[in-house]
C-alpha cells in the first residue's frame, strides 16, 4: 500500500509568469516621504467600494520603498498613458525620487504626476499584511482625468487600451 504522493514544491517563477496572463493597467503611487517625494509602478491597483470610495494596491513588503509608502497617511495613484513607459520603468526598477519639475504639488496633498490620464488622491484607511505583500486600503478625497490612450502590461509587455470613440 502506497501514501498520498508527495505534494510538488510551488514553482513561484511559473506562478508569476501565470498571473502575467491577465492584463492591467499601469499605476505610478506617489507620496511624500522622510526622503522626499516618492513614486513606485504598481499593477496591483483595483477599486473596492464607490460608496465610501475605496481603492486598494499592493506593496511587496521585501521592496527597499517599503518602509516609505507604508508609513505614508496621503498618497496619489496615476493611471498612465502609453506615452509614458519610460516613466514606469523608471519607478519600477530606478530612481524612485521625484524632480521637482515632473509633479505639482501643496504641502498637504500627495505630489502629483503631470501627465497621468487620472489621478486618485487618497488618504490611506487600512494596512492588511498578506503574505509577502502589504495592502494598503485608501479613501479617494479627489480625483482628475481626461482623455486618452492608457498604458497596458501584459505578459511581461507593454502595450495600449486605446480610448474608445465618443
Amino acid at each position: 500500500m502506497t501514501g498520498p504522493a508527495a505534494p510538488q514544491a510551488f514553482d513561484a517563477a511559473a506562478y508569476r509568469r501565470a498571473l502575467g496572463g491577465f492584463a492591467t493597467g499601469v499605476c505610478v503611487v506617489t507620496a511624500h516621504t522622510d526622503e522626499g517625494p516618492y513614486g513606485i509602478t504598481v499593477n496591483s491597483f483595483t477599486s473596492v467600494s464607490l460608496n465610501p470610495p475605496l481603492i486598494l494596491w499592493c506593496l511587496d513588503r521585501a521592496s527597499w520603498r517599503h518602509d516609505a509608502f507604508a508609513s505614508a497617511d496621503r498618497f496619489a495613484v496615476h493611471m498612465l498613458p502609453v506615452e509614458d513607459r519610460e516613466m514606469s520603468d523608471r519607478f519600477a526598477w530606478g530612481v524612485c525620487r521625484l524632480s521637482s519639475d515632473e509633479f505639482d504639488s501643496s504641502s498637504r496633498e500627495p505630489p502629483r504626476l503631470k501627465n497621468a490620464l487620472t489621478r486618485l488622491d487618497c488618504l490611506a484607511r487600512d494596512r492588511i499584511v498578506m503574505g509577502d505583500h502589504l495592502t494598503i486600503v485608501g479613501e479617494v478625497q479627489a480625483f482628475e482625468t481626461r482623455p486618452g490612450d492608457a498604458l497596458t502590461y501584459y505578459r511581461g509587455r507593454y502595450g495600449a487600451a486605446t480610448e474608445p470613440n465618443s
